[in-house]
């Protein structure tokens, strides 16, 4: 069986009394074989990238700037565009809109998820969307932008925002959320959504899964999640991990490229 962890931060990881080795191996042994480590910063995908490059065969990456963290660093639309043509690395992002932490710079979030969206369509690689209380300007700026392809990450809105994603051929990746005792709704989103446009993620180390949740999250749940969902799906875990396997590969442009 072949899972993938389609959205984790292993650079952020408390790596005091373990290495990045454990924690992939971990992984492997709970048949996680494959990770996209996303950046938040354009100097965190570079320091990520240092730290991950051995177990580069185990690993992909994506390059971009959370909306929470324009502030970090000075921007520089060159060095975004050189770093975003890297072999590794495989979408843009993380980025999108968070009006839940951030309100006073809307238009600077705004304004950098399109130019994320525009050098995904330039270097025809897929964009990786965080959204918080903005589905509204999240969906419209998609739209308006006709963005390439991309993922809606930690997916948590209704049924009605999932719809609109499917229509503009965006997948939606599902975390350890849906197994919270109030994510009722959400369950609900899963059943609906198609199982060929759904990938799994852990989002480690935030938001592990019952039954760690409130420890420290890490690929090898992305077991738990993908578990979770084949209940919810009415099919095997072996059809649950086939079946993202196959979505990621599509959606990265790894055919061919991950197996066994």
């Amino acid at each position: 069986m072949f899972l993938i962890d389609s959205h984790c931060h292993l650079d952020s990881l408390d790596l005091k009394n373990k290495t990045i080795a454990d924690v992939l191996q971990q992984a492997i042994n709970n048949d996680v074989k494959h990770c996209l480590s996303v950046a938040t910063t354009l100097g965190g995908y570079e320091a990520m990238k240092h730290l991950l490059m051995p177990f580069k065969n185990l690993c992909s990456f994506s390059c971009g700037i959370h909306p929470l963290n324009l502030d970090d660093e000075k921007y520089d639309a060159n060095r975004f565009q050189r770093l975003a043509q890297e072999d590794n690395v495989v979408a843009l992002g993380e980025t999108g809109l968070d009006y839940y932490y951030q309100q006073d710079n809307l238009e600077q979030q705004q304004e950098n998820f399109k130019e994320h969206i525009r050098l995904g369509r330039k270097l025809s690689k897929p964009v990786i969307v965080h959204t918080r209380n903005a589905k509204e300007d999240t969906l419209r700026i998609l739209k308006d932008e006709h963005t390439h392809s991309g993922v809606l990450h930690c997916f948590t809105e209704d049924i009605a925002t999932a719809k609109q994603l499917l229509d503009i051929g965006f997948y939606i990746s599902f975390s350890g959320i849906i197994t919270f005792k109030n994510a009722e709704a959400l369950r609900e989103v899963a059943k609906y959504v198609p199982l060929d446009r759904i990938l799994v993620e852990t989002d480690s180390p935030y938001l592990a899964p019952v039954p760690y949740r409130g420890k420290e999250n890490q690929p090898a749940y992305v077991r738990k999640v993908a578990s979770y969902l084949s209940v919810l799906k009415g099919v095997t875990l072996e059809v649950i991990a086939k079946q993202t396997t196959d979505n990621f590969c599509q959606l990265f442009k790894l055919q061919g490229v991950l197996h066994e």
